[in-house]
């Protein structure tokens, strides 16, 4: 209170400063809620002002007179249909309940190939082995070559011998197949055979001369 009444502010001017500024308030509010409202009913009145025009009415057409009256001509006569046969009943249809398999084909036998004619024989072979020609002629003059150191040492033995015959039918390639125990023996009769053998040759299944084998035994002795 000391304070108020210092600066010279009574409760008096207090209430009046109040009533003053809130009668201003009130002043201002007023006037913009006023302008606020007028341009809302202004803006409500542009858009809701709408100008319409109603048409004007069509002018009516005079109405057409009705089309005159044809004539018509009576129909012409319709002959009537011919009369249709009708069956009484149709004719029965006989069913088979099963069908016969069908024929099989015929079974063609061909007719026998022709027999061939039987081969001719054959012909008979005329295949030999190699035989001696002359044999105790050669065979002699084989033990009279008498090997001169055997004799001497009078040595006696068989030798076995096997040679090969050519076809002109000469001894060659021998050999031993059984020794005499004495190496002068053996050698002197296989020297014998290939130098003085002589053979008809071997033959083939058609007669010519071949190659063959001959085997003997030699016997030397003293006499």
């Amino acid at each position: 209170m000391a304070y108020a009444d210092q600066q010279g502010l009574t409760p008096a001017k207090l209430i009046g400063l109040i009533a003053a500024l809130t009668v201003v308030g009130l002043i201002g509010l007023a006037m913009v809620l006023g302008l606020t409202i007028s341009k809302a009913l202004k803006e409500i009145e542009r858009v809701t002002t709408i100008d319409i025009e109603e048409p004007e009415p069509p002018e009516e057409e005079p109405e057409e007179p009705p089309p005159p009256e044809q004539e018509v001509s009576p129909p012409p006569p319709v002959a009537p249909p011919p009369p249709i046969n009708i069956a009484p009943a149709p004719p029965p249809i006989r069913t088979q309940p099963t069908i016969p398999p069908p024929a099989p084909p015929a079974l063609r036998i061909p007719p026998p190939a022709p027999v061939a004619p039987p081969a001719p024989p054959p012909a008979p072979s005329q295949a030999r082995g190699a035989t001696t020609r002359n044999e105790r002629s050669w065979a002699q003059r084989i033990q009279d070559n008498y090997p001169s150191r055997a004799l001497r040492e009078e040595v006696e033995g068989t030798v076995g011998v096997r040679v090969t015959v050519t076809p002109d039918g000469r001894a060659t390639g021998c050999s031993v197949t059984a020794s005499s125990g004495s190496s002068i023996l053996d050698d002197a009769a296989c020297s014998g055979m290939e130098r003085y053998a002589r053979f008809n040759p071997a033959l083939d299944a058609a007669g010519n001369p071949t190659s063959g084998s001959y085997s003997t035994r030699i016997t030397y002795r003293l006499n």
